[in-house]
């Protein structure tokens, strides 16, 4: 049972328009869903009124993709979407909507991910390798539609025509013919060209107006149409920077663009901006590596509103891993603890480091947030930078293989997490402190795929929205509202269900923090899926609208607001 509960009225499901592979690559026809009673589960509030939306659209192309063989789901006999191929490369309808969707919510969320883990027969070993699906929903006068295509990137179009491999992903590579081959893919992965441009991992609004979809990859940067999600074309930076990687979460305001350059070669990174409208990055500074043979991973960063933060994880990048052909339990990277761990911080305007502090051992994919502390003279003092933290185990990484999110049996697997809070002091200080900004009890000891009201970026904040654990799990199953002044979260779970990242949109004229909602997709353990609303104040479900089938799992989203 979900944690917070509503009535089950009666509804119409609608009817909607979905691409169904054939023999022809085209549409049978548009599949209609009856009525039926979709939700089950008694609810708090009753009298609530359902939306009914349907949303006839053009046939649609598409391209038949076979689905991986069932395998045992996260607990449900199978059953689970979140770790299958999506069915077809693409499909839009509008949905049924239970519960109320605030009048206010005129916008689209937008949500990237990993959507087909297979090229035929082939099943991909990793969560990470599979090739992009963006996936929307569109909000307006209380309806909803939702939809999703396959990124039109280099690596999924020549995996299709050739139905194999052709680009190396996070744990794969193209399998060579002969070793003349072999040779040649490995010139090929030392210049960049065979590194993939599988745009899986984040999506961005730019300044602009631009949306662009991410991985780590540089050349892995897509630019799609946020109504229809076609892929328009690459993100082309204009300047000679050159570099093959750069962080997957940039940070991106109206007004700004940060993002890390990882260099290999001379261990460190280059502090970039890019200015709304341009496509040319400009260095602001260079943070050399302090420990280790390379620089440390820098999946995301935080900033503050005068500072960036840099990362130097023990968790660090290795060229030896990146030229196997099969993997290691670590992948890319190599766990080198005796090299340290470090936070940077460089000044905006001067690009001058103002502190390099030695921390304990961490590891992180995601930071939440960070700001600049002050004392009573208005003096800055440190920077606190929040992030989360898997208590420097690295194993994570290998949890994350499909074969093991397909077959959990019931023991507790999850790997501990919590809110890690850093203390940078600017007093010269050669250590930092890490510590955890709640007890990790509060939401499960599972704390990942995080947000904040992008009001408070950069800034002294409160709450944050993240996945969290009711164990026995092997995968983030609950949605968390932290609260970090009270130092308590609020759950929301279901039995079963897989929910992606939990997405805070605020409510326009809104003075609190946490007044709006907050937006996820959700696998159920019934093999179907929905999206989720939920208040950003009670964290209690206020609305939903079931999808035709059960989505892959998604990683990480942006809201466009409606023009």
């Amino acid at each position: 049972m979900a944690s917070a509960q509503f009535s089950s009225p009666r509804s119409s499901v609608a009817t909607a328009t979905m691409a169904v592979p054939g023999n022809s690559g085209g549409v049978r026809g548009g599949c209609s869903f009856g009525r039926a009673n979709i939700f089950p589960r008694k609810y708090h509030d009753a009298g609530l009124r359902v939306r009914n939306v349907a949303t006839r659209l053009p046939e649609t192309e598409v391209l038949p993709e076979k689905e991986l063989s069932p395998e045992k789901g996260v607990g449900c006999g199978g059953k689970l979407a979140a770790w299958t191929s999506i069915r077809q490369e693409r499909w839009e309808g509008g949905l049924v909507v239970q519960g109320e969707i605030p009048l206010w919510l005129n916008g689209t969320y937008l949500r990237n991910g990993p959507g087909m883990w297979n090229i035929g027969e082939y099943n991909f070993r990793h969560l990470f390798d599979g090739y992009a699906t963006i996936v929307k929903l569109h909000f307006h006068d209380g309806r909803l539609t939702a939809g999703h295509r396959q990124i039109q990137s280099d690596a999924y179009k020549a995996a299709i025509k050739n139905k194999k491999l052709c680009y190396r992903e996070f744990s794969e590579a193209p399998k060579p013919d002969n070793f003349l081959s072999y040779v040649g893919e490995l010139a090929s992965l030392l210049s960049g060209a065979s590194l993939t441009d599988n745009a899986n991992t984040g999506v961005v609004k730019l300044g602009d107006g631009r949306v662009v979809c991410l991985t780590e990859t540089i050349k892995g940067s897509i630019v799609v149409d946020p109504e229809t999600l076609e892929t328009k074309g690459k993100f082309e930076y204009s300047d000679s920077l050159g570099g093959l990687i750069h962080s997957a979460h940039p940070i991106v305001t109206e007004t700004e663009f940060w993002t890390l350059l990882p260099d290999l070669v001379k261990p460190g990174y280059l502090v970039v901006r890019m200015e709304p409208g341009s496509n040319e990055r400009k260095v602001v500074g260079r943070v050399n590596c302090r420990g280790g043979p390379a620089p440390g991973w820098v999946h995301s960063f935080p900033v503050t509103e005068h500072y960036v933060v840099v990362p130097e994880m023990p968790l660090r990048y290795c060229a030896q891993n990146l030229l196997r052909a099969e993997p290691t339990p670590l992948y890319k990277f190599e766990w080198h603890p005796l090299s340290k761990a470090f936070m940077h911080v460089m000044c905006k305007a001067s690009g001058k480091i103002v502190a390099s502090v030695e921390v304990p051992l961490y590891v992180t994919f995601h930071f939440i947030n960070a700001y600049e502390e002050q004392d009573k003279d208005g003096r800055v003092t440190a920077i606190i930078a929040d992030c989360c933290e898997h208590n420097a185990n690295a194993t994570i990484l290998d949890k994350l293989r499909l074969q093991n999110l397909r077959s959990f049996s019931g023991e507790d697997v999850l790997p501990d997490a919590r809110v890690g809070r850093f203390t940078i002091p600017l007093d010269g200080s050669p250590y930092g402190a890490l510590d955890a900004a709640l007890d990790p009890n509060e939401h499960g000891r599972g704390m990942d795929m995080c947000s904040i009201n992008p009001a408070n970026l950069g800034k002294p904040y409160r709450y944050a929205y993240a996945c969290g654990a009711n164990r026995p799990c092997n995968f983030p199953n609950t949605l968390t509202k932290l609260d970090l002044m009270e130092k308590k979260a609020k759950t929301w779970f279901e039995e079963g269900a897989v929910p992606s990242e939990p997405y805070f949109v605020a409510r326009p004229g809104a003075t609190e923090e946490d007044d709006g909602v907050v937006i996820s997709m959700i696998s159920d353990k019934n093999g179907e899926g929905y999206a989720l609303l939920l208040d950003g104040r009670t964290f209690e479900e206020i609305a939903r609208g079931k999808f035709p089938y059960g989505l892959p799992y998604g990683l990480h989203g942006c809201w466009v607001p409606m023009k």
